[in-house]
């Protein structure tokens, strides 16, 4: 039942005290890592509400987060694990906040069923993971990309995943303000697939005036529509704001009521979470593109692994040859228009990866030519030679 009135928060993400203390920042340039980068990112996006729980090598993330939330009205938390920092987040979302955790490996394992209850209740927030070398506790402080098919498939059930990839200290920064605004516009948890390498490397950043960064703000029920069906991506409702609701991972109506029974509730259910992610991929999609114009091979590579094959490209170049570059910056939904596109009029492509082979796996199901493998693991990054010595044939 509702009361047809929507109630004032306690407090606003817009808060001059909020404005006031970021906008110390506007315009300046700054010197930091990448894991710092996000922190300051996701309070530009509005973040107010962090949980953690320690682990290298996003720890910095949750450094930076403790010291400046309270500048912002915001609250951190440091809980005794991973499974409760991703509870505490889901709860506060629920509560009002924009919220977010930042994690690694074994700690990204832990919030897997935790993810699902996310995308299961529609709740819109961010989980960092910077990626480290495993399986199990593996190289606690070397990157990888490991997790990449465990950021699309980690939790089970049939759902979509939005993950972003980014390759510098500013695109760090930049991303984290595009997760928040994807996880509100389709309400649903969104992914930073960091690696190591990113999140620990230092370069330049400049924050932009708040006044130019774009914020997709939460769509919040004013009557009596529903919460968890009716439209492709539904309001919510959060709690306090005179709407009773309830909010279950088991399979539920339209209401939000239970019913673990029915096939057609749980199809319908489903399919339109899968939908909403699905059938705007081409929206979301992000990706940069390097000299594929007359292009006969492609590399299609990420993160800080698309920094030394940028170096093999522009050698390849200076040789004569024909060869261009896709760098992927939405990982999910994966951008199969663009790879059958390329592939389609491509000989070969090579895919340069800090793991035994994972994206190029997906790459190979919409590929119309041979996929290359150019896989890495031990926790060191390629090397330009490493990523031009392993596109033979070209």
């Amino acid at each position: 039942m509702s009361t047809g009135k929507k109630k004032p928060r306690g407090k606003t993400r817009s808060s001059k005290l909020r404005t006031d203390y970021l906008s110390r920042f506007a315009g300046r340039s700054y010197f930091m890592q990448g894991d710092e980068s996000v922190a300051y990112g996701s309070l530009y996006a509005g973040c107010d509400f962090f949980a953690g729980y320690p682990i290298t090598p996003a720890t910095e993330v949750a450094e930076v987060m403790s010291a400046e939330l309270p500048h912002v009205d915001g609250y951190y938390i440091q809980m005794e694990d991973e499974i409760a920092s991703l509870s505490a987040v889901i709860g506060a979302v629920w509560a009002g906040s924009k919220a977010m955790t930042a994690t690694s490996g074994p700690g990204y394992s832990l919030m897997q069923e935790n993810i699902g209850y996310a995308v299961m209740t529609e709740t819109p927030c961010v989980i960092v993971n910077v990626q480290r070398s495993g399986p199990s506790t593996g190289q606690a402080t070397m990157p990888a990309q490991g997790d990449v098919m465990q950021a699309r498939w980690g939790t089970h059930g049939d759902h979509e995943m939005i993950a972003l990839a980014p390759n510098s200290v500013q695109e760090c920064f930049d991303l984290a303000i595009e997760a928040f605004n994807l996880a509100e516009e389709y309400r649903t948890p969104v992914i930073v697939l960091m690696d190591g390498e990113v999140g620990h490397m230092r370069e330049r950043i400049t924050m932009p005036p708040l006044k130019d960064v774009k914020i997709r703000e939460r769509k919040l029920v004013t009557g009596d529509e529903m919460i968890f069906g009716g439209d492709e991506i539904p309001p919510m409702a959060e709690f306090g704001l005179g709407r009773f609701i309830h909010v279950t991972g088991s399979t539920h109506k339209e209401t939000g009521i239970r019913d673990v029974q029915s096939q057609d509730v749980h199809e319908r259910l489903v399919t339109r979470l899968c939908r909403k992610i699905a059938d705007n991929r081409d929206r979301i999609a992000r990706y940069e593109e390097m000299n594929l114009e007359d292009a006969d091979y492609v590399l299609i590579s990420y993160g800080a692994t698309s920094r030394p094959a940028a170096g093999a490209l522009l050698r390849a170049r200076a040789e004569g040859k024909k060869i261009g570059m896709l760098r992927l910056i939405t990982i999910w939904p994966f951008p199969e228009g663009k790879v059958r596109e390329l592939t389609a009029r491509a000989k070969k492509v090579f895919v340069p990866e800090m793991n035994l082979g994972q994206l190029s796996r997906e790459i190979e199901r919409f590929s119309k030519c041979d996929v290359v493998s150019i896989p890495k693991i031990g926790g060191i990054t390629h090397t330009i030679d490493e990523i031009y010595n392993g596109m033979k044939g070209i």
